[in-house]
């Protein structure tokens, strides 16, 4: 099956969990960063997974704005929808609720948080400063459950797989 895993990434985590995500898909797998390629062309795709991660309470502002513009066609594809935070529990699921718009999340096969990083390097000097107030780290961190993304690309794996009536 063709999937394309469309994401956002501020500083690269994203796009290592999308990385990681396709290397557990079967089918042919394309990635497409939404900085550099804001609106792809999904008619080709059966199965496509959206992902960004969340800063200060909100998904990139391309996220949304590729959900809004592709919702006819999302909701016509398997889809599968991820976050990357560093809450978890019900802070991490208001977060998810609030990236993607409701007609979406109702119809993804999967919608979930993966956990987050801070990377000091690759922030300005207002990011860490932030991050250190408000978080109280104080250099970089990472936090994604490798395990949960695992999880999450067998899921949308199987979950259209003609196979699994054979079971």
């Amino acid at each position: 099956m063709e999937t394309l895993i469309a994401y956002m990434t501020t500083h690269g985590c994203t796009e290592r969990i999308a990385q990681q995500i396709a290397g557990q898909m079967s089918g042919k797998v394309e990635l497409c960063n939404l900085k550099t390629h804001p609106s792809p062309d999904l008619s080709a795709y059966k199965r496509v997974i959206v992902g960004g991660s969340i800063h200060a309470g909100q998904i990139q502002k391309q996220v949304k704005a590729f959900c809004r513009q592709s919702a006819a066609q999302l909701r016509e594809k398997e889809l599968g929808l991820f976050v990357s935070c560093l809450y978890e529990g019900e802070v991490a699921r208001q977060q998810l609720q609030a990236a993607f718009p409701p007609e979406l999340l109702l119809h993804a096969k999967c919608a979930v948080w993966l956990g987050g990083a801070f990377d000091f390097e690759k922030m300005n000097f207002w990011e860490r400063w932030m991050v250190k107030k408000v978080a109280h780290i104080q250099g970089s961190a990472s936090m994604v459950d490798p395990e949960a993304v695992d999880r999450f690309a067998r899921k949308m794996d199987r979950s259209c797989s003609p196979f699994l009536f054979l079971i």
